[in-house]
């Protein structure tokens, strides 16, 4: 899973359904990945590309859609009361163009296996499946425990390691993070969730400059990635470069304009530093649209009535 920037999360209580009809209507591999807590869930969709997770705990998502003859195209949900009806269910209808479908990387990893990988013993891949288990049920320590066991058992197990390493993120142990997806490109190099995610976590820590080489090879290695050119984005924030971060930050969001690193927030930052006031009310009214539920979704309204005066 791919780590994210922002650490906001909808309050816990009310659990949520949900049913979502995706096209193409075909049978594809469906997980669920919690953006801002430990979370991983399963499920085949029908034939007709319908499919349902219970017990949701509100708040952002990843959705993962893989299908074996087009590849794999991701896509950020929100679960909430805005999007429920009164008993607890949110209904989507998903369409996905043929260019969201990435082919190469999840193909690849689905159909051949590294000389690194064959070298898994099996008791460790089963550690690893027992902690994605632990995920589902929101263990995340047991998740940890397992996932530690794995690596111990096979130290080249890249997908372990970021796994650990998202863990780690997603519960603010930013060191662990970092030396855990550090582990994971040492062990495969050319494996993008952990580029990407480390490059994440160094932005987090306030480390632009090192964090560079990784986002920036993160959107070289997969351009259409909503996360990639967020981060980019947000790197060059941090470096001051204002005019390349809202290029990258736009693209974001022209390809998931609902996705968990939020760049319409940063956009409206950079839209205020330069008086544009017009435009940073609009940044916060396109964020407000596709994150209702937003715990300072009030102070964002106020904000906006300020600026459109």
């Amino acid at each position: 899973m791919c780590v994210l920037l922002a650490h906001a999360v909808l309050a816990a209580g009310q659990v949520f359904e949900l049913d979502v009809q995706i096209h193409p209507e075909e049978r594809a591999e469906v997980t669920l990945f919690g953006t801002t807590f430990p979370f991983t869930e399963s499920t085949l969709s029908d034939e007709h590309g319908r499919f349902r997770f219970e017990k949701l705990q509100p708040g952002a998502y990843t959705l993962s859609v893989l299908i074996p003859d087009r590849g794999e195209a991701r896509q950020t949900i929100e679960v909430g009361p805005s999007g429920a009806d009164p008993r607890g269910r949110v209904t989507l209808d998903i369409s996905f163009k043929e260019a969201d479908f990435l082919r190469s990387d999840a193909l690849r990893r689905r159909h051949s296996v590294s000389m690194a990988q064959l070298a898994v013993p099996a008791k460790a891949q089963r550690r690893y499946e027992e902690a994605r288990q632990c995920l589902a049920r929101h263990d995340a320590e047991a998740a940890t425990r397992n996932l530690e066991e794995a690596v111990k058992l096979a130290p080249q197990f890249a997908d372990a390691w970021n796994e650990l390493g998202t863990i780690a993120y997603q519960t603010r142990k930013y060191a662990r993070a970092e030396e855990c997806f550090r582990e994971a490109l040492k062990q495969d190099s050319q494996a993008f969730e952990p580029l990407v995610n480390l490059g994440g976590v160094l932005v987090t820590v306030q480390r632009p400059e090192e964090a560079w080489q990784y986002n920036a090879g993160a959107v070289a290695l997969r351009p259409n990635d909503a996360l990639a050119q967020s981060q980019l984005g947000m790197n060059y924030y941090e470096l001051g470069d204002l005019d390349r971060s809202v290029a990258h930050l736009e693209r974001a969001r022209a390809i998931d304009p609902a996705h968990f690193s939020h760049p319409q927030l940063v956009l409206a930052e950079i839209h205020l530093r330069r008086n544009e006031k017009g435009a940073a009310a609009d940044s916060l009214e396109e964020f407000l649209h596709y994150h209702p539920d937003w715990p300072q979704a009030s102070r964002i309204r106020e904000r906006i009535v300020e600026l459109r005066k």
